[in-house]
C-alpha cells in the first residue's frame, strides 16, 4: 500500500480544517485565484509558517470562502494551468529554494470541485520563492526579512528539529502502520521477542521513536522509522528518492552499464540483502596476503560494509533528488553519499564519530551494522592493508562524499600519490592502535622485501614532504625511527 491521501481521507481534513476558528498561519483559503506568482509566494510562506507552527504540513484550499469557510467551488484547475508553456507544478518548484514537497489534490464536495495544495514544513532553512522568503502574520503573507524576530525564532527551529524527529506519514492506522513497516525485522535485529499482541508492537516502536502517538487513536510515522523499516521506501513521498542505488559498469568509465539496481526496502530491513547483492557483482582476486594465498572478492566485505553504512548514516537527508550509491567498476568502487562530512577526510579514521543524523547512528550502531567507538575507517584501512590493496581514497565535491575502494594492484604499478596515501593512513592506523609506524611496519604493508627497504625510505620522505607525517624523534638512527600522522602534537 502507498502513503497517498485517499478520498476519505481528504475530505476528513478539509472538514478539519474549515472548523479551525479563522485562517491561521498555515492554512489559506480561496475562491479561484490561481496567478502562479501568488502560489509560489504562498508556497513559500505556508512552508515556513508551519515549520515556526511545528506543523507537518500546510494548506492552501481553493473553493472554501475565506469568511464563512463553506465550501463554494473554484474554477481553478492546476493540472492544466501552464506558466510559458511549462507546466505549474514543474515551474514552482523549480523557482522554490530549497525544494520542499508539495502536492495538489482535486476532491468533490456536494458537487463542487475543491483543490488543496498539501505543503511539507519548511526544513533546515527558510524556503524561498525567487529568491525571496515568506511568511505568515496572522492571516497576511509577507517578506520575513520585514520581521525578524519571526526569522530569528525559525533558525532556532530548524536547529533543535533533527531530520530523523520529522514525520514520513501522519494520521495513519495502526493495522496501516504494521503493514507500511517491517516490524519482525525491528525484534529480529534487536533480539527481541516478537510481543503478542498489536499494542506490544507499537509501544515497542514508539519507545523507539519509529512511531508517534498522533490524533484520534491514529499514528506518525517517523522519518527514523520509515527510512530504517519501510516495507517500500517508495511508499513514503518524501523518502522515496532515498532508496539506495548500485551500479554495475562495464570498464573504468559511466558510458556502459551492466546492471543497475534500487533498493526498495528501509535501510535497516534491507541491509544485510545489499551488501550481499554488491558482494555477489564482484569478480574474485587471487591475493596473497601474510602468509595465506587464497580466491576472495575484489573487496573485503568488511571493508564495504562498514563504508556503505557510513553512506547511510552520514547523508544529508535535505538534499533533494539524490541518495546513497553504489558504483562498480572493472578495478574499482565507488560510494557516494549526498552531503559533506562534518569532520575532514583525511581525519576519517582517527576522529569520533560526527552525525548529522545521530538517531539513525545510534540504532544503526545498536544492532551492530557499524561502529560504536569511531567510523570503522580504521577497519576499512586494516582490511585494504591486510588483503595489500591499495589504500582507500576519501573524497568531496560540492555537494557530496565518496569513499573509493582499489582492487588488487602490485607495488610497482601504484604511483606516488597512492603510495604516499597508504603511508599516511598506514600511520594512522598505528596511532589508534597506540603504536609507531616504522620503515618495517610499511614493508610489511606494500610487500617489500627486506633487501628493499630504500624504496620504503623515499615513500616515508615523499610523506614527510607532503606534511601528512613526521618523525617521533630525529635524535634516533634512521633504522630506529618512528613516525606519527602530521597532526599528532
Amino acid at each position: 500500500m502507498t502513503v497517498d491521501r485517499s478520498t476519505e481521507y481528504l475530505l476528513s481534513l478539509l472538514h478539519e480544517l474549515r472548523n479551525l476558528p479563522m485562517e491561521t498561519e498555515w492554512v489559506e483559503f480561496k475562491r479561484n485565484n490561481g496567478n502562479p506568482e501568488e502560489i509560489g509566494e504562498y508556497l513559500s510562506a505556508l512552508a515556513n509558517s508551519a515549520a515556526l507552527m511545528g506543523k507537518v504540513h500546510a494548506y492552501l484550499v481553493w473553493g472554501v470562502d475565506d469568511a464563512s469557510q463553506g465550501v463554494v467551488g473554484t474554477t481553478f484547475d492546476p493540472a492544466t494551468l501552464r506558466v510559458g508553456g511549462e507546466e505549474l507544478e514543474s515551474w514552482l518548484l523549480r523557482l522554490l529554494s530549497p525544494k520542499i514537497n508539495f502536492r495538489f489534490h482535486s476532491l468533490q464536495v456536494d458537487q463542487k470541485t475543491v483543490v488543496m495544495l498539501e505543503i511539507g514544513a519548511a526544513f533546515r532553512h527558510p524556503v524561498q520563492f525567487k529568491g525571496t522568503e515568506f511568511i505568515r502574520v496572522g492571516s497576511y503573507k509577507k517578506r520575513l526579512k520585514d520581521y525578524p524576530e519571526k526569522e530569528r525564532e525559525l533558525w532556532r527551529v530548524f536547529d533543535q528539529t533533527p531530520f530523523e524527529r520529522e514525520i514520513a506519514a501522519e494520521h495513519v492506522s495502526a493495522g496501516d502502520v504494521l503493514k507500511l513497516l517491517d516490524y519482525p525485522t525491528y525484534f529480529d535485529l534487536l533480539g527481541l521477542p516478537l510481543p503478542e499482541g498489536r499494542n506490544g508492537i507499537l509501544d515497542a516502536l514508539a519507545s523507539d521513536e519509529m512511531i508517534a502517538a498522533g490524533k484520534g487513536g491514529s499514528w506518525n510515522i517517523t522519518n527514523l522509522g520509515a527510512v530504517l523499516f519501510a516495507k517500500r521506501l517508495a511508499d513514503f513521498r518524501s523518502l522515496k528518492r532515498k532508496a539506495l542505488r548500485v551500479v554495475l559498469y562495464k570498464g573504468e568509465g559511466r558510458v556502459e552499464t551492466v546492471r543497475e539496481q534500487e533498493g526498495t526496502k528501509g535501510y535497516a530491513a534491507g541491509f544485510d540483502g545489499l551488501i550481499g547483492f554488491v558482494t555477489n557483482l564482484l569478480p574474485s582476486n587471487e591475493v596473497i596476503g601474510k602468509a595465506f594465498r587464497k580466491d576472495v572478492p575484489m573487496f573485503p566485505e568488511l571493508a564495504i560494509r562498514e563504508l556503505v553504512a557510513n553512506a547511510i548514516i552520514h547523508q544529508d537527508f535535505h538534499a533533494t533528488g539524490t541518495a546513497p550509491m553504489v558504483e562498480i567498476f572493472d578495478h574499482r568502487m565507488e560510494i557516494t553519499n549526498p552531503g559533506l562530512p562534518l569532520v575532514k577526510t583525511e581525519r576519517f579514521l582517527d576522529s569520533p564519530p560526527k552525525s548529522r543524523n545521530e538517531a539513525l547512528a545510534s540504532f544503526m550502531r545498536r544492532i551492530g551494522v557499524c561502529e560504536e567507538r569511531g567510523s570503522g575507517v580504521d577497519k576499512v584501512v586494516f582490511e585494504t592493508e591486510v588483503f595489500q590493496l591499495p589504500a582507500p581514497l576519501f573524497e568531496t565535491t560540492d555537494e557530496h562524499t565518496c569513499a573509493v575502494l582499489f582492487s588488487h594492484r602490485e607495488f610497482k604499478d601504484m604511483d606516488k600519490d597512492d603510495r604516499i596515501r597508504a603511508c599516511y593512513l598506514h600511520a594512522c592506523l598505528k596511532y589508534v592502535q597506540r603504536d609507531f609506524m616504522t620503515n618495517t611496519t610499511l614493508r610489511e604493508r606494500f610487500g617489500i622485501e627486506d633487501k628493499n627497504s630504500a624504496m620504503a625510505s623515499r615513500i616515508i620522505k615523499d610523506a614527510i614532504t607532503s606534511g601528512l607525517i613526521r618523525c617521533h624523534d630525529e635524535s634516533v638512527g634512521s633504522k630506529a625511527r618512528k613516525y606519527l600522522p602530521g597532526w599528532v602534537e
